[in-house]
């Protein structure tokens, strides 16, 4: 039920109705549809709802458009001749002028019918583009959702942290390469956690051939704990990076794309020791 209801909220059952899928997602929306009835009665919720619109929304044929149709079609008649004319000639000229006027009442409706067609496409052609930019605005509000509750949820994690004594908060300081750069370094002893802060981190940024590698120097040795970019518009406040069990200090180098075994010491930027 559950499955079901999730699938008719993603909105895949408007662009499946409006012939906007491929095969093999038509297939898709079939079988969830002879397996949920519910998915099945939205479906045809769905097509009734944009057939009412076209109806609602069709644009009737003007009024003298019938007349203008028949001035055109209706050949002039003859002037009467002075002549008596025979019973059985005017009797087929007034078969042929009924046959006439029926063939002309029948090209009228045709015309009718199609200025009508070609109106409710017009209509359904700009109801699916409503519904086409109305699924855009639910999917970009969808993920401004998610970005929201992702910073929150780092941002309860930071406001946590000083009732937790196994959280150590360790500030790095910039080095001779730049004195300016200074970062935070989450790390749990007990947890083994390592998360860097990037709404704290001011580091110049890297370009596509290299990136900053993040270093635990435990008993002297450098221990790699993974990579990160510089981005101003990072969507986590939080950089997950590698568990360590222990670490006296932490410290940055700006290594090539991918990282390295060993740092860089003459590209180490900041530095800071792991508070007791």
């Amino acid at each position: 039920m559950e499955e079901g209801k999730a699938y008719i909220e993603s909105g895949i059952l408007e662009l499946y109705v409006l012939g906007q899928l491929t095969v093999q997602e038509q297939q898709e929306v079939e079988a969830m549809a002879a397996k949920y009835p519910e998915v099945k009665q939205e479906i045809e919720a769905i097509e009734m709802a944009m057939e009412q619109y076209a109806l609602n929304h069709a644009v009737e044929p003007s009024t003298g458009l019938k007349e203008k149709i028949l001035d055109q079609i209706q050949p002039q008649q003859p002037a009467k001749e002075s002549m008596v004319v025979p019973l059985h000639t005017s009797t087929y000229e007034s078969k042929i002028r009924t046959l006439r006027i029926a063939l002309v009442a029948c090209i009228a409706l045709l015309v009718i019918s199609v200025v009508a067609l070609f109106s409710a496409r017009t209509e359904l052609g700009a109801a699916k583009s409503e519904i086409l930019a109305l699924n855009l605005d639910k999917e970009k509000f969808a993920a401004t959702v998610s970005h929201l509750e992702e910073h929150n949820t780092d941002l309860q994690k930071i406001a946590d942290m000083p009732n937790d004594p196994d959280w150590k908060i360790v500030k790095l300081a910039g080095t001779a390469m730049d004195p300016k750069a200074k970062m935070i370094v989450y790390w749990h002893k007990s947890g083994q956690h390592v998360m860097v802060d990037n709404s704290k981190l001011a580091l110049p940024a890297n370009d596509q051939a290299h990136q900053y590698q993040l270093w635990a120097l435990v008993n002297g040795k450098p221990v790699d704990l993974g990579v990160f970019d510089v981005k101003a518009d990072s969507t986590h406040i939080l950089l997950k990076m590698k568990e360590i069990t222990g670490a006296q200090a932490f410290a940055v180098t700006l290594e090539k794309r991918g990282g390295n075994a060993v740092p860089t010491m003459d590209q180490m930027i900041v530095m800071g020791g792991v508070p007791i």
